[in-house]
């Protein structure tokens, strides 16, 4: 089942964490299986992948509300994140893991600081990521050289942790944040540490400006002037792109990671994803962290990718029902560098599978199944969850993590933080 290709009365076999078997039914019934799940009345997908956010921000959900960014950054964010211990990182990782898990997300990618805590909060989970330390220098170069050692070191101990689950990425922040010098640095050592970079690009048009009047360029002409950009780049947000950007990107390879939700949160301009599309660029889906969307909902993240889209092109026919679920699991595994891991329902791939509930009554009557996941269902939906074949949740009830006790730890650490 590729691409997300239709089949009614279909069957799923799994063994040692992979697919095995995919087809109907009826031709399925000589395999002999320790454990069988009733799926009737739902439906079998690939787990959605979250391609960009920063988790341990759970514990500042609804902190800074209806603040513009540069604002929300510098008086609301930054000065919160300077006082983050290791084990706040841990909580605020398990919970948003513990949310990711009731709505149906199996991978995501994270760049964050104290990344190793966020790791573990994905090994006890039991979920897949990509994770990068983040690198940021704003103007300090020991700052930078500091983040940047604390980045590679992330990557040489981390990569292949949690059984494989975890793989790595560097994490410079954004160009406005990281010189010229540390970007340079980044390139050459994701090249030779052969993993990709996770970085924020074309935020919002005033940090556009700012940047325009420094460096003469736009944020893509500058990082392709510098060989920065390739395929193993995933970009998040690109908000304010020029025709010029956009064919860079995707003479580059550079796969993009629309983030709707938290832009217009922060009221920043729409990206324009359908012509990113025409041009060929790879384009996943991300929430961006829980104190700018609110939630790590995907659902939610799918259906305001598509309206948006149809709003800006005053076109109900772009950025379809099918193209965004495409976009949330084999696009995003692509952009993610494990397209032949995950991303699809086939033979051989990772077990990484969820079961949506398919009987509640905002999906009835079901006429058309990819619409009512994009424009109608919701992470509560979602039954039951799969990764590497193991079951973190089934009716609804999570298995490996503790709900309450996971939930009390964050909200302690919480009430910590603001009054530390």
């Amino acid at each position: 089942m590729n691409n997300w290709d239709l089949m009614e009365n279909g069957a799923l076999a799994i063994k040692h964490g992979k697919i095995t078997f995919v087809g109907k039914e009826s031709s399925a019934t000589n395999i002999v299986a320790d454990l069988k799940i009733d799926a009737g009345g739902k439906v079998a997908t690939p787990g959605l992948i979250n391609c960009h956010t920063h988790v341990p921000m759970t514990l500042f959900r609804g902190i800074a509300e209806d603040q513009p960014l540069d604002r929300w950054l510098k008086e609301s964010i930054w000065p919160l994140e300077a006082k983050l211990k290791p084990t706040d990182v841990y909580a605020g990782a398990l919970l948003g893991c513990l949310e990711m898990i009731k709505s149906g997300t199996t991978c995501f990618a994270d760049t964050y600081f104290q990344e190793g805590m966020v790791a573990r909060a994905v090994q006890e989970s039991g979920l897949r990521a990509v994770l990068a330390e983040g690198i940021l220098e704003a103007e300090n170069c020991l700052i930078g050289q500091k983040t940047f050692r604390s980045s590679v070191h992330f990557v040489q101990e981390f990569n292949g942790f949690a059984d494989g689950r975890v793989s790595v990425m560097l994490g410079p922040h954004a160009a406005y944040t990281c010189g010229l010098k540390l970007l340079k640095k980044v390139r050459g050592k994701a090249s030779e540490l052969n993993v990709g970079i996770h970085i924020h690009l074309a935020e919002s048009k005033a940090m556009l400006k700012d940047f325009e009047k420094q460096h003469g360029s736009s944020e893509v002409e500058f990082l392709d002037r510098i060989g920065f950009l390739k395929d193993d780049v995933v970009a998040a947000h690109c908000v304010d792109l020029s025709d010029k950007d956009m064919r860079i990107l995707a003479g580059r390879g550079v796969s993009v990671v629309h983030a709707p939700v938290s832009n217009m949160k922060l009221g920043l301009d729409v990206a324009r994803i359908n012509d990113l599309l025409r041009l060929g660029v790879n384009v996943g889906l991300g929430t961006d962290g829980p104190a700018s969307n609110n939630t790590l909902d995907m659902f939610e993240t799918m259906k305001f990718a598509s309206l948006l889209q149809k709003v800006i092109c005053h076109d109900p026919s772009v950025l379809p029902a099918y193209e965004v679920l495409k976009m949330t699991t084999i696009n995003g595994a692509k952009a993610l560098g494990i397209e032949n891991q995950v991303g699809s329902l086939e033979v051989g791939k990772k077990a990484d599978i969820i079961l949506v509930d398919l009987s509640k009554p905002h999906l009835k009557p079901l006429h058309d199944l990819c619409a009512s996941l994009v424009y109608s269902a919701r992470g509560s939906d979602v039954d039951t969850v799969i990764v590497d074949g193991k079951i973190l949740m089934q009716d609804r009830q999570v298995k490996t993590l503790d709900e309450e006790t996971v939930v009390e730890m964050a909200e302690k650490a919480a009430a910590d933080l603001l009054v530390r």
